[in-house]
């Protein structure tokens, strides 16, 4: 076995992972011609200000734009504005950016183009309000959609139904000009009208699907929102409109990609890799304990892979908040895994978000090891109370086992990497 330190390992496989996703390789493969007119640059991502970065490097020719991040999470850019607003929870700065960008596409000819950064994190940059509704109002759908469980496809289906930027709308607001959008993945099965909820992609998603899924996952959503999503009102652009006839999208960066080169890295180091899936969905301690069974059964058994070996999935899990604990869903997943493989040895796991967050703290996610839960004991932490609590941030916490990347940069959703030694 040629892995000394598995934390190290598993660091790397998460770099190489990212750097997949390294937004100024992947934009300069996907540029479109140069207009006749004006380039105006817009977009909404936890990505989007390194995208706009490395496009102001890329791109021949005269530019002008603005995209919103998370804070914290801006670049340096010459032409292109950079606005920082609130996440997983819209804000006041979200709003203001939201209807600059509408502001931005207005008055644009056939002859000018308008190039779409987006990438994961744009849904709650870009709280736009519709007509009767406020910012309360979709402050309060992203707090009951955070914590309802419901897979991020059913999410955005609901917040395009309740804007006025989402679901194509920023698209159609710059007709008659050609829009562009390059989009950074972090959806499973990465359908680009849901990443950002779509905000320059429409899809066929329906105010029936809105409130099917409403219903489904027993959300408690403000009257006056319920009103206007049961109106015609709230109905999106549908993808044949004639306003979107002349439009691209790309996928440049996918969590696919990303657990490929995730995989190669492996064997350059001499460890086999293989892929579960790069669009597990789920609840995150229910996907933990699947995983943890996987890692037991190669640690004990050496069924169904061969050790050494590290198990690779990608994907977006949720979390169904029962209590008001500090965490995510990368932390979750991974005390729920470290309770499946408690005494087991030879079990190293990184779970992590590849923006480089996990929830509202500053870690990406964390590591685990067989160890995990009887360190946790004797730091006077309990892990099963800590999950029932959904509180594992604290957990990993206490016994220094977060993992801290900082701002990636890019957004290919989660990544999860076991090694059995």
């Amino acid at each position: 076995m040629t892995v000394l330190d598995p934390k190290a390992f598993l660091t790397s496989i998460f770099d190489a992972a990212v750097a997949a996703a390294d937004p100024e390789r992947t934009i300069r493969d996907h540029l479109p011609a140069r207009p006749k007119g004006r380039t105006i640059v817009i977009g909404a991502g936890k990505g989007s200000a390194q995208m706009a970065a490395a496009f102001e490097k890329v791109w021949d020719g005269p530019i002008e734009g603005l995209v919103v991040t998370r804070y914290g999470y801006g670049a340096k850019c010459e032409r292109i504005e950079i606005i920082e607003a609130a996440h997983p929870v819209p804000d006041a700065a979200g709003l203001e950016a939201s209807r600059r960008l509408l502001e931005k596409v207005q008055g644009l000819t056939a002859d000018d183009l308008v190039v779409a950064l987006i990438s994961g994190g744009g849904s709650a940059l870009l709280p736009s309000p519709a007509a009767g509704l406020t910012l309360a109002d979709e402050i309060a759908v992203n707090e009951a959609l955070l914590a309802s469980g419901a897979p991020i496809a059913a999410m955005n289906t609901i917040r395009k139904h309740v804007s006025t930027i989402k679901g194509g709308r920023l698209a159609a607001a710059a007709w008659p000009a050609k829009v562009v959008s390059l989009v950074v993945s972090d959806i499973p099965g990465d359908n680009p009208a849901l990443v950002a909820s779509g905000p320059t992609v429409p899809d066929t998603g329906s105010r029936e699907d809105a409130l099917a899924s409403i219903s489904a996952y027993g959300m408690k959503l403000p009257a006056s929102v319920m009103a206007h999503i049961n109106s015609p009102a709230a109905d999106a652009p549908d993808p044949d409109d004639q306003r979107f006839s002349r439009n691209e999208v790309h996928l440049i960066a996918s969590a696919g990609v990303s657990l490929e080169a995730a995989a190669a890295e492996a064997k350059r180091q001499g460890i086999e890799a293989v892929i579960l899936s790069d669009a597990i969905e789920g609840e995150a301690r229910e996907v933990g304990g699947v995983h943890a069974a996987i890692a037991r059964e190669v640690a004990t058994r050496n069924r169904p892979f061969t050790k050494p070996v590290v198990i690779l999935s990608g994907g977006e899990t949720t979390v169904t908040l029962r209590a008001k604990g500090k965490g995510g869903r990368n932390s979750e997943f991974l005390l729920a895994f470290a309770i499946g493989i408690n005494g087991v040895q030879g079990i190293h796991a990184l779970a992590a978000d590849t923006d480089g967050i996990d929830g509202s703290e500053n870690n990406a996610g964390a590591f685990a090891d067989g160890s995990t839960v009887s360190r946790m004991r004797a730091a006077g932490v309990g892990a099963k109370a800590m999950l029932a609590g959904n509180n594992a941030w604290t957990a990993f916490h206490s016994i220094d086992d977060l993992f801290v990347a900082g701002p990636t940069g890019t957004n290919v959703n989660d990544l999860r990497a076991i090694l059995i030694r």
